[in-house]
């Protein structure tokens, strides 16, 4: 049987930093485009801060199956699937490919079960960040692809760095 693909996506700054103030404190259109690129057409598992981040016009995220990870037996998503653990977000979605778009807490829950980590890492350091990515462990993780160093068009550096788990056996 072929091992369902689960992808987390994040974007970090030179620390790891994810966010500051429930907010991305960086602004990379090439990176949200690379985002919805690589989410296109895929379940999307996320945390109820980072559901609540997104603009209202984009929630839920078009095309996509939205799923949102909260302990709160009270809260609504609008056009999302509301759900209280990973495993049960990861149970909704099944007949699915599933994107992990965070927060960090969720990332850090969906480490163990994740096929494939697609990053951008920011050439920045943010001060005040208050959400950072899981470490990649390079005993767990295979670079796949590197890619160059760009500028965005807002004159912040980028590149994309792909990793695929280590196969076990």
């Amino acid at each position: 049987m072929t091992q369902r693909t689960i992808t987390l996506v994040w974007a970090q700054d030179r620390a790891g930093a994810i966010g500051r103030d429930n907010a991305i404190p960086w602004h990379v259109p090439e990176d949200m485009a690379h985002f919805r690129e690589v989410t296109a057409s895929h379940a999307v598992l996320m945390g109820r801060k980072t559901w609540e981040s997104l603009p209202s016009r984009f929630r839920p995220l078009p095309g996509r199956r939205n799923v949102v990870i909260t302990r709160s037996d009270s809260f609504e998503a609008d056009g999302a699937d509301v759900v209280h653990s990973l495993a049960e977000a990861l149970d909704r979605v099944a007949d699915h490919e599933v994107v992990v778009m965070g927060g960090g807490e969720i990332y850090a829950a969906a480490m163990e079960s994740a096929t494939h980590l697609r990053l951008t890492e920011i050439d920045v350091l943010v001060e005040g960040a208050d959400a950072f990515a899981p470490e990649v462990d390079p005993y767990a993780w295979d670079t796949a692809v590197t890619g160059e160093w760009l500028s965005s068009t807002t004159g912040v550096r980028y590149r994309f760095v792909d990793y695929v788990r280590h196969t076990r056996g």
